[in-house]
């Protein structure tokens, strides 16, 4: 099919856009190109920027989304990006209505206001799980409502990154709008893969001998004065999938809810490169462009691009349906709904009443 164009917004080191544009390998899987090229790309942090730029041929902005004129943006199909949501409000008034607390909450309303202005083909958002039960659960409902006045079919997922091939329990919500309501009856998200990949697939055995991963003796022993066992069991079992990896993870503590690996009875954290491999960057994307502190937290706050490779085939194939490129029929069972047999995955259009439906099980 014909090329496809992309702007990305908050798109940080680059893992969102890895994924969508395809074209790399992870654990012996090839993830091929799609028709997705990046046409536009900004993030507001300088040395997630210097991460991006030095893994693309495009270049990414540094640029504060609110200072964007959506004029100036070349023409895209598809937007993408992952906007804060620690900072909506709902308002007294009647009926209520979507606002937000501080300016990282205005983010989000930068996204709409891009949609509105530019009117492409469809966008993908993402968020972490949390936003489901923001303000009491008053927020979710609101952010699908400014989306869908902005003239989009809604729909939402909440997936669990391990069932797609990321060795990582990291529960993401995906939220997917189509400006054309027969891109939406296409699109079926159903890229279930049966099998998981395991922390102990990433996990160079090199660094067991790099004592500047280790914690202090000190350390260990006033987490054991505290408690017997890790929580949570943050020790991680190399058979599964490791927990979520966060932003902090270069000043990981054990008393913190963050994983660490155990090596005989002593703890250490991950390496940069281990835990660009949790969140599914192949070996050949470059990190060290800037220190590792910044390494970190640009990791940890990425898309897995292998998900969101998955994601975009699902997008890309309803294009090719829509516009009579698909060489095949276009599935009988309606994309609408989520498939309770996929584990890991859930999720409803907004024009049903939304529903959470049940925890995921891990």
């Amino acid at each position: 099919m014909a090329r496809l164009k992309v702007a990305s917004l908050f798109c940080g080191c680059g893992g969102m856009d890895l994924g969508i544009t395809g074209g790399f390998s992870f654990l012996d899987t090839d993830y091929p190109r799609s028709a997705f090229d990046i046409v536009y790309a900004v993030d507001n942090d300088e040395y997630c920027t210097k991460i991006y730029n030095a893994n693309f041929d495009h270049k990414c902005m540094v640029k504060d989304v609110r200072e964007i004129i959506a004029s100036q943006i070349p023409d895209f199909d598809v937007l993408v990006g992952g906007f804060p949501c620690q900072s909506f409000s709902i308002s007294a008034q009647n009926p209520p209505r979507l606002g937000y607390k501080d300016e990282r909450g205005m983010l989000f309303f930068e996204m709409v206001k891009i949609l509105k202005a530019k009117r492409p083909r469809a966008f993908i958002a993402e968020n972490v799980k949390g936003i489901l039960s923001a303000n009491n659960k008053k927020a979710f409902p609101m952010i699908l409502s400014e989306f869908s006045e902005a003239g989009y079919h809604v729909q939402y997922y909440l997936v669990n990154a391990s069932k797609f091939g990321v060795p990582q329990k990291r529960e993401r919500v995906i939220i997917i709008g189509f400006r054309d309501l027969q891109d939406q009856k296409n699109f079926l998200f159903s890229h279930y893969i049966p099998h998981s990949s395991v922390l102990g697939d990433v996990i160079d055995n090199e660094e067991n001998d790099n004592e500047e991963l280790y914690f202090s003796d000190r350390a260990v022993a006033g987490m054991l004065a505290v408690r017997e066992k890790m929580n949570k069991g943050r020790a991680q079992n190399l058979d599964e999938p490791c927990n979520t990896i966060s932003a902090h993870l270069a000043k990981v503590s054990l008393n913190s809810t963050d994983p660490v690996l155990m090596i005989g009875n002593r703890y250490r954290r991950f390496s940069t490169r281990e835990a660009a491999r949790i969140q599914s960057f192949p070996d050949s994307f470059v990190l060290d462009v800037v220190s590792a502190v910044r390494q970190y937290k640009a990791i940890g706050n990425a898309v897995p691009p292998v998900l969101m490779w998955h994601i975009a085939n699902s997008l890309q194939r309803a294009f090719e349906v829509t516009d009579g490129e698909y060489d095949a029929k276009a599935p009988a069972a309606s994309p609408y709904f989520f498939f309770p047999q996929y584990e890991g995955m859930q999720g409803c259009l907004f024009e049903q009443e939304p529903s959470y439906g049940t925890p995921l099980s891990t």
